[in-house]
């Protein structure tokens, strides 16, 4: 069974890495679907971004929607960190995505999915991200491994880690976002027989209900209600989707 285990990840060429977020937007899905092993970041700082909040269309233009948080938790690894229940946030939260895009044309599609995510309470902000995660991408048909990083033991911090963590797994390439130029050490990768690759995305127009002017980067189910089983073929228009670096 081991033998299995280190045949499987053998093979597994592209490996990212990301902190999880809610509800993400189209280009986080871009990445995992040009990967073929995606590290979710359950053991490091909570970082306030997008790992609660993401933005949808409304009538007057778009909005956040944030799940709160436990404000003593901002500090914490994402995996500790609670939600504060105190809030009717779930049916505020289900509420607007209803007002906004109930009559959307893909909506009816996949309502259930998201209502069944609303009806249950949530105590942890990470298993409410991973779960959203799982189900977003078995809807967008995304065939990749999830993986969670405090299962991999990785040592180090910043490109260390992600070398360890691409190590972990046996990638042979690591594909970061186009962010990671302003902090990674590329060279580290070159040293360590790992390809680095840059994320290659542009938002792609789609038919935006409530919208005249279109907004990019909303959150994926502004697109999944308006466009449905196209979400992939839009998303996937970015040539082959990477730039490499290092060879």
């Amino acid at each position: 069974m081991c033998y299995n285990l280190i045949f499987i990840w053998k093979i597994k060429l592209k490996a990212s890495v990301h902190q999880p977020q809610y509800l993400p937007y189209p280009g986080f899905f871009h990445k995992l679907s040009i990967s073929d092993v995606f590290i979710i970041m359950d053991d490091v700082q909570y970082d306030k971004r997008f790992t609660n909040r993401n933005r949808i269309m409304a009538t007057n233009g778009w909005i956040w929607i944030t799940v709160p948080i436990n404000k003593d938790h901002k500090f914490l690894p994402n995996s500790q960190v609670k939600i504060n229940n105190d809030v009717s946030w779930r049916n505020e939260h289900w509420a607007k995505i209803r007002h906004s895009y109930a009559n959307a044309k893909h909506f009816k599609k996949y309502e259930s999915i998201f209502a069944s995510i609303y009806a249950k309470e949530w105590d942890s902000l990470f298993e409410l991200d991973f779960e959203i995660l799982k189900k977003l991408t078995a809807i967008l048909d995304i065939k990749v491994e999830i993986i969670k990083s405090s299962e991999l033991n990785a040592t180090g911090t910043s490109t260390e880690r992600l070398v360890n963590l691409c190590k972990a797994v046996g990638a042979q390439t690591y594909v970061s976002g186009v962010g990671g130029r302003n902090y990674m050490d590329e060279n580290m990768f070159a040293k360590n027989n790992i390809k680095l690759e840059y994320q290659k995305y542009v938002a792609k127009q789609y038919p935006q209900r409530l919208s005249q002017v279109f907004v990019p980067d909303l959150s994926i189910i502004d697109m999944l209600f308006n466009i449905g089983p196209e979400c992939m073929k839009v998303i996937s228009e970015n040539d082959d989707g990477l730039t490499p670096i290092i060879s």
